[in-house]
């Protein structure tokens, strides 16, 4: 057993160890086990029914995108034979398809309805897996600009819906907390990137086509929109609510229609009607959550890029090939491990430990993860930072997720959390317009990553209390 195996089974031990835990100790948050503590049984009904519902759409559609990832370059650069200039350009059209749909996506989400934004996240991201089959440039293109509005919806439309709907039926009262449901979906997600890799590894191996993990893609998004369209209720950011509103005052006698039947309620921001990006610029919590996720997930997505090239550059020339499938699975079981991590800090984040301070130690941790390839050579090291790093990752989404779903409104979270995804987008595709080969280049964006978590860490701990 070398190295990467030895280390991919201590996290999933660590990984076993942590879910027994959990399962052993649930119900403990304080806020938790008060309200699971006088919870009625159709309370404790509805919410095991609303979790079931979301969770298993959340799954479908996680595992969806994860059977993606590892196929992305080689099915383009090695199956379709692009090359590498043209690779670039069909990642940065993708990245340039969410940015510039963040905002609308947000805005489709509040007025026609959550649920008809996942609907239509569905759709868009079949016809991206779809747009492989054929090998032909402008399909390819078209299909990461789906892809791309695909990823801003599925970042905000379903998160939304959650949120939304957690409020509107008191799932807090059953026992189940915010922060508790954001730690179960991020270790949810880490457990489908480690299924959804072995299996498309599998499909590649026995089809001898890069093609068909998109295939089997297309079928789990078919498999959510079915579940979605017969199961889920619909909800509505506030610019619905405020036209229906406005209809019933202007006609006292006219019936709400179906979307009224259980509106959004109002919310004081949305009453000053302000615009979105007026909100965002001037509501410094929200700014800096948007700062915050834009650098933390900037460097996430330029990681994603450089971690290969940064471990074979600690090899020696005689070293037999990186295992990138076991590096991937350890780095997924340590996203899993940050996770579960956060699940057993929930006690105390009402208390000693609130998210905006974790937030900040993991901002700082990241940084040094990040910095640490510029300090040595050794493979192991840096192979350690990196899963290191990873798990941060893990603890970051539900902790900003908590967060988000504290500071920003329900009337306008979709939309709210379309816009802060374009500047993530921006500074991704500038990132990579200016990519160069090399060892300094790479060193470089490492550095100024790891540079601008710091600055976040402390910006952070300046601007946002819980």
């Amino acid at each position: 057993m070398d190295f990467y195996d030895s280390a991919f089974l201590v996290l999933i031990s660590a990984c076993g160890i942590l879910t027994w835990r959990q399962y052993r100790m649930k119900g403990d948050s304080a806020e938790d086990k008060k309200n699971a503590d006088v919870a009625t049984p159709l309370a404790k009904a509805e919410a095991s029914r609303f979790t079931k519902l979301f969770l298993t759409v959340y799954c479908l559609v996680m595992a969806s995108d994860w059977l993606q990832g590892p196929y992305v370059y080689s099915l383009y650069h090695d199956q379709f034979g692009l090359d590498e200039k043209s690779v670039a350009l069909l990642f940065t059209t993708g990245f340039l398809s969410g940015g510039i749909s963040g905002y609308f996506v947000g805005s489709f989400a509040d007025k026609y309805g959550r649920k008809s934004a996942c609907l239509v996240f569905c759709l868009t991201y079949m016809l991206s897996c779809f747009s492989t089959l054929s090998p032909v440039t402008p399909v390819l293109f078209l299909g990461r600009v789906f892809g791309g509005l695909s990823t801003s919806l599925m970042y905000s439309a379903f998160e939304s819906w959650m949120v939304t709907e957690y409020h509107k039926r008191n799932i807090h009262q059953a026992g189940t907390s915010l922060s508790t449901m954001f730690g179960i979906m991020t270790t949810l997600n880490s457990v489908m990137a480690i299924l959804s890799g072995v299996f498309s590894e599998w499909l590649v191996q026995v089809t001898d086509d890069r093609r068909m993990p998109f295939m089997a893609s297309a079928a789990l998004l078919c498999l959510s929109a079915y579940v979605i369209t017969v199961y889920w209720t619909e909800n509505y950011g506030d610019s619905a609510t405020q036209q229906e509103t406005t209809t019933l005052t202007q006609n006292p006698s006219s019936q709400p229609s179906s979307r009224s039947s259980s509106p959004t309620p109002v919310s004081r921001t949305s009453a000053a009607n302000p615009s979105i990006l007026n909100l965002v610029l001037t509501n410094s919590q929200i700014f800096t959550l948007g700062l915050a996720s834009c650098f933390f997930e900037g460097s996430m997505y330029l990681f994603v890029f450089f971690w290969t090239p940064a471990l074979k550059s600690t090899q020696s020339p005689a070293a037999p090939s990186l295992p990138l499938g076991m590096i991937f699975a350890s780095f997924m079981a340590s996203v899993m491990l940050g996770s579960l991590l956060f699940t057993h800090l929930s006690p105390l984040l009402a208390t000693k430990l609130p998210p905006s301070r974790l937030l900040t130690i993991i901002f700082s941790t990241a940084s040094i993860t990040l910095l640490i390839p510029l300090l040595t050579k050794s493979e192991p090291l840096t192979f350690l930072a990196f899963c290191v790093f990873e798990g941060m990752v893990g603890m970051y989404f539900p902790s900003i997720g908590y967060l988000k779903g504290k500071v920003v409104e329900d009337g306008v979270r979709a939309r709210v959390y379309g816009v802060l995804r374009i500047p993530l987008n921006i500074f991704v595709v500038v990132s990579l317009a200016l990519v160069k080969e090399g060892e300094a280049y790479r060193r470089g964006v490492f550095l100024a990553c790891g540079g601008l978590l710091v600055a976040v860490s402390g910006i952070f701990h300046r601007f946002v209390r819980d």
